[in-house]
């Protein structure tokens, strides 16, 4: 039994397709989703969509910088403003936001300015997680 998953940027779609599951970053924690699942609408957090694929050992790996995930029983929708294929994220680019947002987090002239740099953080830090577990499934 599989589901149909559909992942699409402000840019593009980057996925459409069949899985057997989906592990997905909501904002209050993972969420497994297999067929037949509740329907449900919640805002997603900046990290790594995981997507098993039928019948193959290997999961495509797409990193979100949060958005929304709509779940049908058998229709999983991911809408974000950046989504970028876990083989096209650029570790030396993500090290340097993070460095950025952390000088910003330290030199903060107002609230707003500090709140920005710790969603750039939080950005940064997600995008190095995802290079780490794809670092890890290729060996």
């Amino acid at each position: 039994m599989t589901l149909h998953v559909d992942i699409v940027s402000a840019e593009q779609s980057l996925y459409s397709g069949t899985a057997e599951s989906v592990s997905v970053p909501g904002e209050m924690g993972e969420l497994g989703v297999y067929p037949r699942h509740t329907p449900l609408l919640t805002r997603l957090r900046p990290g790594t969509v995981r997507i098993k694929l039928p019948d193959e050992a290997e999961e495509e790996l797409i990193y979100v910088n949060g958005g929304i995930l709509e779940i049908q029983p058998f229709v999983v929708t991911i809408l974000s403003d950046t989504a970028i294929r876990g083989a096209d994220l650029d570790e030396a680019k993500a090290l340097e936001a993070k460095r950025a947002a952390e000088d910003a987090m330290k030199d903060r002239s107002s609230a707003m300015d500090y709140a920005r740099a710790q969603a750039e953080l939080a950005e940064a830090m997600a995008q190095l997680a995802a290079i780490q577990k794809l670092r890890k499934k290729h060996g």
